[in-house]
């Protein structure tokens, strides 16, 4: 393996920089839909997490819009994940036998597999405590663990392949 593939530097992305655009599952039709921010609102201020949305499916041509002010973001992976908007479950995710793995969309993903393959994982200074933990710091130690790494990536490529076949 090459040298700087088996390298992960911490970007330090936390898991709200990759709500910008979440793949869910379809209540009318069960295909692949988004959670996208809502058209127009993109200037309006404010934080990206509490923006208006939209959920869009182009299998059914189903939309809605949500421009409430409670979220529900996911905690732990003892069960499948839904989106913090609609409340529907995650497109990309997969039960392991330690847990679910999930992610908000490819970029996510993509995140947790080079971590997960590296074999040198650098972290930021000051990222493992504190009120920004990234991501990387705040994923479950089963998923961390080396000995669990055939395992992960495994179902990283079941998750990618589902929405490729969708």
């Amino acid at each position: 393996m090459d040298l700087l593939s088996d390298r992960f530097r911490d970007p330090l992305s936390t898991e709200y920089d990759f709500i910008g655009s979440i793949v869910v599952r379809c209540p009318g039709c069960t295909k692949a839909a988004r959670v996208v921010p809502a058209p127009g609102d993109g200037d309006s201020g404010g934080r990206m997490l509490f923006r208006r949305r939209r959920l869009v499916c182009r299998g059914c041509g189903l939309s809605r819009e949500w421009s409430g002010h409670l979220l529900a973001v996911p905690r732990g992976t003892a069960r499948p994940v839904k989106d913090p908007y609609f409340g529907l479950p995650l497109w990309l995710q997969a039960e392991t036998r330690h847990g679910w793995l999930w992610a908000y969309d490819l970029e996510h993903l993509d995140l947790i597999r080079r971590f997960v393959q590296a074999s040198l994982r650098e972290r930021a200074p000051g990222c493992e405590t504190g009120p920004r933990m990234t991501l990387v710091a705040c994923l479950p130690a089963w998923i961390k663990r080396a000995k669990n790494r055939d395992e992960v990536l495994r179902a990283v490529s079941r998750i990618h392949a589902s929405l490729v076949a969708a």
